[in-house]
């Protein structure tokens, strides 16, 4: 991905925490012939010295066979976007010379994306992305909460998929380089445009404390 330095994220900390906020991917792998893509909720897990990230795919998906013996894959995950206007500019009124743009996070995964034949593997895994995406609900649903038989019919219709990553990289172009005046003025325009837009204006915020 190409990166301006001001907007690279290189924090660790920072990348993981915003995988396991936004949570859904565009799994992208190229083959011979093709380049296999799919949108897929991902769950982070963490390892002595290892990090993963895991999916499942169904089973009629072509994807899952492409990736049998380990190929290099990405898992894009974009955060909030949004537009932003020129008028939201103090300088337009000095000189005009501004133009829209789009501000966005975005975090890439990079690794070897590998099918997982393994029941148990599949629960777990199934488990942690359930409780994953439960957590906030005040009464968190639980793969057990379905019959046990039930559960086992929808697993053999999945496939187990794993990305070992190896590099994260991330943009987060948020109108940082620009002069204070108009840094103010995309603040206040994206805190009126919707939540992704104030997620936005947060995270302008946190970089330019």
């Amino acid at each position: 991905m190409y990166i301006p330095q001001h907007f690279r994220e290189d924090r660790p900390d920072v990348l993981k925490a915003a995988i396991s906020d936004i949570r859904f991917a565009a799994l992208v792998t190229p083959t011979a012939d093709r380049i296999e893509v799919t949108h897929v909720p991902m769950v982070l897990r963490e390892g002595e010295g290892t990090l993963t990230l895991e999916c499942h795919l169904a089973r009629a998906n072509p994807h899952w066979k492409a990736v049998e013996d380990g190929v290099r894959s990405v898992a894009i995950f974009q955060g909030p976007h949004a537009y932003v206007s020129p008028s939201w500019y103090p300088s337009k009124t000095e000189h005009g010379k501004v133009v829209p743009t789009w501000v966005y996070i975005a975090v890439h995964a990079h690794g070897t994306l590998q099918a997982v034949h393994d029941d148990g593997w599949l629960r777990s895994h199934l488990d942690a992305l359930t409780t994953a995406n439960e957590a906030s609900r005040p009464e968190p649903w639980q793969v057990t909460d379905a019959p046990e038989t039930y559960i086992g019919t929808m697993s053999r219709g999945i496939v187990g998929v794993r990305l070992t990553v190896e590099t994260l990289e991330g943009s987060w172009k948020l109108n940082q380089h620009k002069p204070e005046m108009d840094r103010a003025g995309t603040i206040d325009g994206l805190d009126g445009a919707g939540d992704a837009g104030r997620s936005l204006a947060t995270a302008l915020r946190a970089r330019l404390d």
